[in-house]
């Protein structure tokens, strides 16, 4: 039977995880806490045990008073809460557990953007393209990979280096303005500190990887794990053995790719042509 104080059973059972674990670096009691919140220290109780869900406001008084100026660590577990991610169970425990707490993600992308660097418009279509799901799922899964894209705010946010196969730049997703205006977002998210874009040239005799797209995530108080696409579900592991294959064709892979200034390059030229086609 699943416990009810395990943080991975639900995001109320994760947000009184967290509040919990801050509160007491903090080193604060339920009451002291309360007290700066403005709330009863009953309701702290029950919100640490996953009994009671926290509202807006109480999510905003934790970031004040338990996070760095600026933090919205709190709010954004209150919105997994209130605007929760839909899919299969292995890709929740992905989105919920392992991505937010990723210090870096290696991404490799062999056939689309992938999915934290789509715009809206880009991932609507590629999930309209998925014909076996209904239209009225379509914008909830569009909303929810929007919503995946808040772990790249704030001064918590991973590093991301990112392989794509040159392909990627020229399949029409969703026809030529979608592309371009997908390519814009790409070149401006490749611009940023702490993120490294390289494209893998479509003539590379590497073949590591082409049957799949994986993401790498290196996590600062659990083991490097990776989730590895396949045409019926993906795998999330952090068994060594596929760690260590995956962690080998990546390098690979990244050892044919163009430096980061050709690859941006690349990608200003994609959307030069995509706008001629518009």
């Amino acid at each position: 039977m699943p416990n009810a104080h395990d943080p991975r059973t639900s995001p109320i059972a994760r947000f009184g995880h967290e509040l919990s674990i801050c509160r007491k670096q903090k080193g604060l009691s339920q009451k002291r806490l309360s007290e700066h919140i403005g709330c009863s220290p009953s309701l702290v109780g029950h919100i640490e045990a996953g009994s009671r869900t926290p509202q807006l406001d109480f999510a905003q008084a934790c970031d004040r008073v338990l996070g760095p100026p600026g933090s919205d660590h709190f709010v954004r577990l209150y919105q997994r809460i209130h605007q929760p991610l839909s899919g299969p169970g292995w890709f929740l425990r992905w989105v919920e557990e392992i991505e937010p707490e990723a210090t870096m993600l290696r991404i490799w992308g062999p056939s689309l953007i992938p999915g934290l660097l789509q715009t809206e418009a880009y991932a609507r279509a590629v999930f309209l393209g998925h014909y076996s799901t209904p239209e009225t799922v379509v914008e909830e899964q569009v909303a929810a990979r929007m919503r995946r894209q808040e772990i790249l705010q704030g001064d918590s946010r991973p590093e991301l280096r990112v392989l794509l196969d040159e392909w990627v730049l020229n399949r029409p997703i969703g026809g030529a303005g979608v592309m371009r205006e997908q390519l814009d977002h790409l070149a401006a998210i490749a611009g940023r500190r702490h993120v490294t874009v390289q494209i893998v040239p479509y003539d590379t005799t590497c073949t590591d990887g082409f049957s799949s797209a994986f993401v790498i995530a290196e996590l600062a108080d659990a083991a490097t794990t990776v989730s590895v696409d396949s045409a019926g579900r993906g795998e999330i592991s952090a068994e060594d053995d596929l760690v260590s294959l995956i962690l080998d064709r990546y390098d690979r892979l990244r050892t044919e790719a163009y430096r980061p200034g050709e690859s941006l390059k690349m990608i200003e030229k994609a959307i030069k042509q995509w706008s001629q086609g518009t």
